[in-house]
């Protein structure tokens, strides 16, 4: 492998993640962190899986993923859901947009009470939690935009049928794989 992933393992990502341990049971170990990510999903919580890829990616990557995890359950998702996906995915797009960035500071200044809410949440906390009016929301800004990311992709899970539930979890898991890996790649070629 010529780059390496941002945590090459799993302690070291709850080393430098430390609130990862409040949004997770399973401890870390030093198993390189795609391969304690699969045994998250196979183990019996694998939903921790999907924590495990919030915190595992960089901020603005683990947003899109989420996006992109939602957008999948689209037909799960209500229009002011849908609505907020697409202003995510716009802010992904251009983050530095003053026009964007002030629509998702909007939207992240109002409760987080449905995934796509989440996902807004997550992009307002970008970087320095940028979000111009952070007051009804301050309660919450101890935690790390992974922590929002994680919260809306498993809302979005929750409204999954059961019978479908670990088949659209474990493509979720593969997909934040995926892009952990892309991302590492980016980096590799960036350093050069």
């Amino acid at each position: 492998m010529a780059y390496e992933l941002r945590f090459k393992t799993a302690r070291d990502l709850f080393m430098a993640c430390p609130a990862v341990a409040g949004d997770m049971v399973a401890p870390p170990t030093e198993q390189p962190s795609i391969e304690f990510c699969r045994t998250l999903l196979a183990g019996r919580v694998p939903e921790e899986a999907i924590t495990f890829c919030a915190y595992l990616l960089p901020e603005r990557a683990a947003i899109w993923w989420a996006h992109e995890c939602l957008s999948h359950l689209t037909d799960l998702l209500d229009s002011g859901d849908q609505e907020l996906l697409a202003l995510v995915h716009d802010w992904v797009g251009q983050p530095d947009s003053p026009y964007h960035g002030a629509e998702v500071s909007k939207a992240a200044a109002m409760p987080p009470t449905t995934p796509a809410a989440w996902i807004a949440l997550a992009a307002g906390w970008h970087g320095n939690g940028a979000a111009a009016d952070m007051a009804a929301a301050s309660h919450l800004r101890s935690f790390p935009a992974a922590h929002a990311v994680n919260a809306g992709v498993l809302a979005g899970l929750a409204r999954v049928a059961l019978a479908d539930r670990f088949s659209v979890l474990s493509a979720f898991v593969e997909m934040g794989i995926q892009m952990a890996e892309i991302e590492a790649l980016r980096q590799s070629a960036d350093a050069y």
